[in-house]
């Protein structure tokens, strides 16, 4: 059963502003919490499209929607083919596009897909289980090198390489095999005093190989990119990400691409007649209330920034 708590659904969906016969996509469908909300603000007219690399999710996703009145195209594949896909469908631009970042709660609690250092699976953390590349393969076969750099980038996280040590020790003895293997490596890599304080001391770094696993910021990079080519003018694009990393990522690409001057800072005025490709709609980002919060707990890292293309 794909059981997934949809994080700032009213707001993601209700910023997009609905046209009853526009095409929408959705880049992460999951259980389709938000996309269900799309679908009932659309006509017969309109065009729902929904990607994600979980079958499992594909499947919820299908089931829920199956009442809709709109189309409806629910397609596995990496959200980077935005664009390609789009086309292949038939169809050239887009009135709105909403990511949901981050890993789906069904992913951490179903204790066989490694995603999560409280429950004891083999290493996998494989958004799509048809990739070949897992946790298992970096774990074991990165350089020590490599395993504290995508620590320390991926997961912000100070002892990197006291961590990666540790593994690259351990791995010489015997391949690791699950998570609780790997979190316990952490755990004694980790000083004492830091562990007895804050959150589990395993939690950075199983960020990191995931998101290093999948590639999640270079694809989300180039994601966002593409979705820029195929929005129409008025279109908005609505992203909720989890961590900084993110954030940042996006944060950064809307502020580019809303410039309305592009001349060096020394210019005593203007001469480059630049006009912005975006304006923002939230300044700030949109974050869940408390209430949302007390509700589920995973929904507290939560930020909801929305772009219009002009």
């Amino acid at each position: 059963m794909f059981k997934h708590h949809t994080v700032l659904k009213k707001e993601a969906v209700e910023s997009l502003r609905i046209h009853p016969e526009g095409i929408y996509v959705d880049c992460t469908v999951g259980g389709a919490g938000h996309s269900q909300r799309i679908a009932e603000a659309l006509n017969p007219s309109g065009v729902l499209i929904g990607f994600d690399q979980d079958q499992n999710a594909l499947q919820a996703a299908k089931e829920r929607l199956k009442s809709a009145s709109c189309q409806i195209f629910l397609i596995k594949t990496n959200f980077k083919r935005i664009k390609e896909v789009i086309s292949e469908l038939g169809f050239h631009e887009v009135d709105g596009i909403l990511f949901d970042l981050g890993v789906s709660s069904p992913q951490l609690d179903q204790g066989d897909r490694g995603f999560s250092y409280q429950k004891d699976a083999p290493l996998d953390m494989r958004m799509d289980q048809e990739q070949t590349f897992s946790a298992y393969e970096l774990v074991n076969e990165w350089s020590e090198e490599e395993l504290a750099d995508i620590l320390f980038r991926y997961g912000e996280e100070r002892f990197s390489r006291r961590i990666a040590r540790h593994i690259v020790r351990a791995r010489q003895k015997k391949p690791i095999q699950t998570t609780f293997e790997l979190a316990d490596l952490i755990k004694q890599a980790i000083p004492a005093s830091t562990r007895r304080s804050g959150p589990h001391p395993a939690r950075r770094s199983f960020q990191a190989i995931r998101i290093a696993v999948n590639d999640e910021l270079n694809v989300f990079e180039q994601a966002l990119k593409h979705s820029l080519d195929i929005l129409k003018s008025q279109g908005r694009l609505s992203v909720i990400t989890f961590h900084s990393l993110e954030d940042r990522i996006c944060k950064k690409f809307f502020q580019e691409h809303a410039k309305d001057c592009i001349c060096p800072p020394h210019f005593p005025m203007c001469t480059c007649n630049h006009q912005p490709l975006l304006r923002f709609i939230t300044k700030k980002p949109i974050i869940p209330s408390k209430e949302e919060i007390d509700k589920n707990k995973r929904a507290r890292s939560a930020k909801l920034r929305v772009i219009e293309k002009c």
